[in-house]
C-alpha cells in the first residue's frame, strides 16, 4: 500500500456464509449508495463451502475498497462482526448483511449523525408495517417476541434492539468489545446491554426486504444464544452464556437417561445394574453430541478428535458425579435436608463438568488438531 494513501473513514462490516451470489450485486449496491467519501467493505466469511470468500477476494484484487477475512474453524455472527470491526481503522463502522434485506440506501442517514457528532449509535429499524416482508410467519412472531423480551432488559428506549443493521463509532465499539459475547446472534442487543447510559442512540426506519440469495443465519442455536445472553447480562456476567446452554443440554440428558433405563428394563429384560450402566453411557453420549453441535459449535470436534473428546467427556462426567455426591453428602451432614443437599450436588456437579469440559474436551488446541 502506498504510505501516503488515506485510510477509509467508514468500514462496512459484512458477515457472510454461503452468499456467493450476493457478493458482486452487494458491492455494486453499496457503491451506488455511498457515492462519496472514503469507505471500505470488509467481508468476514466463515469459510463458506460455496466460495463466498474467494469471490470477494477476486473482486478485491481490482478494488482496494474490498477486504476479506476468511475465518477457519470458527462460527458465529457476533464473533464475525467483532473480528471485522477490530480489523478496521476507520472512524465509523457499519454492520449489515449482504442478502439485501437491509436497505443500503439509508446508509447516508445512518452515518451522517455520527460524522457530525450528533449520535454514537445509529440503528436501522425495521418498520412494523412492512417489517415482516423478509420473514417467514413463524420467524416474524419469534422476532417480535424476542424484541419485547429484549426491551424489558434495556436501559435505552429502542424500538428494534434485535436489528442487525447499525452504525457506530469504532472507538466506542472497541471500548465495549471485551464485554461482548463472540457466540451471540444479535450483537446490537449485546452492545446496548453493555454500553453506558450516556450512549446517544437514534434510529432510522426502513422497509425490511426479502432475502435475494443465501440462507438465514437464524437457527435453534441462535435462539438459545439470545436467551443465554439475556441471562448473562442480567447476572452482570456471573453466569456465562455457554454454561446455560451446557446446563440445558444436561437437563435433557436426564430425560434420555430415564428413557434408556426404561427401555433396558422393560424391553431388553436387563438387570437394573446393567440397564442403569447402559443408560448412563447413552445419556453421556447424547449430551456430548448435542454439546458438540450447539454449546461448543465454534469448537466442534470431528473425526478422530470427536472420538477422543467423547472419551474425555466420559471421564469428566465420572469425576463430576464424584463431585456431585461429595458435595451433597457434605451439605446433608450439616443440614439434614435432602432437597437442598441434592440441589447443591447438582449445581456443583454441573459447574465441575462445564469447567472441565471447557478446559480438557473442547479446547482451542483440540480444534487446531482437526
Amino acid at each position: 500500500m502506498n504510505p501516503t494513501q488515506v485510510a477509509p473513514e467508514i468500514s462496512i462490516i459484512v458477515p457472510t456464509f454461503n452468499e456467493a451470489a450476493n457478493v458482486a450485486p452487494f458491492i455494486a449496491a453499496i457503491s451506488n449508495a455511498m457515492s462519496s467519501g472514503k469507505w471500505e467493505i470488509i467481508f468476514v466469511d466463515d469459510d463458506s463451502p460455496d466460495g463466498t470468500w474467494q469471490i470477494a477476494k477476486t473482486l478485491g484484487q481490482s478494488d482496494s475498497r474490498i477486504r476479506v477475512i476468511r475465518r477457519m474453524n470458527r462460527r458465529g455472527l457476533a464473533g464475525a462482526c467483532i473480528e471485522g470491526v477490530l480489523s478496521s481503522t476507520a472512524r465509523i463502522i457499519v454492520v449489515m448483511d449482504a442478502d439485501f434485506q437491509h436497505d443500503e440506501t439509508i446508509l447516508p442517514q445512518l452515518i451522517a449523525p455520527i460524522e457530525n457528532d450528533e449520535a454514537d449509535l445509529m440503528i436501522g429499524t425495521r418498520e412494523e408495517s412492512a417489517g415482516d416482508q423478509g420473514f417467514s410467519a413463524r420467524r416474524a412472531r419469534g422476532s417480535r417476541m424476542a424484541g419485547k423480551m429484549a426491551r424489558l432488559a434495556l436501559q435505552f428506549d429502542v424500538s428494534d434492539p434485535m436489528s442487525g443493521y447499525f452504525a457506530m463509532k469504532r472507538s466506542l465499539f472497541e471500548d465495549l468489545a471485551p464485554s461482548l459475547s463472540t457466540s451471540g446472534f444479535k450483537i446490537l442487543l449485546d452492545i446496548l446491554m453493555s454500553a453506558p447510559a450516556t450512549l446517544r442512540v437514534h434510529e432510522v426506519n426502513y422497509t425490511f426486504r426479502s432475502r435475494q440469495a443465501g440462507a438465514s443465519k437464524f437457527d435453534a442455536r441462535a435462539m438459545l444464544d439470545f436467551i443465554a445472553l439475556l441471562v448473562h447480562k442480567a447476572s452482570n456476567g456471573l453466569i456465562p452464556s455457554r454454561f446455560l446452554l451446557f446446563s440445558a443440554v444436561g437437563a435433557s440428558g436426564v430425560i434420555v437417561h430415564f428413557l434408556a433405563l426404561r427401555a433396558g428394563l422393560s424391553y431388553a429384560g436387563l438387570s437394573f445394574g446393567v440397564a442403569q450402566t447402559l443408560a448412563t453411557i447413552v445419556a453421556m453420549t447424547c449430551n456430548f453430541s448435542i454439546n458438540n453441535v450447539l454449546t461448543y459449535q465454534d469448537l466442534r470436534l470431528r473425526g478422530v478428535m470427536a472420538v477422543k473428546g467423547l472419551l474425555k467427556f466420559y471421564l469428566v462426567c465420572g469425576l463430576g458425579a464424584v463431585a456431585n455426591i461429595g458435595a451433597a453428602n457434605w451439605v446433608f451432614g450439616m443440614q439434614q435436608q435432602w432437597f437442598l443437599s441434592g440441589l447443591v450436588g447438582v449445581i456443583v456437579g454441573s459447574i465441575f463438568n462445564f469447567n472441565m469440559s471447557t478446559a480438557f474436551v473442547w479446547t482451542r488446541a483440540a480444534r487446531a488438531k482437526r
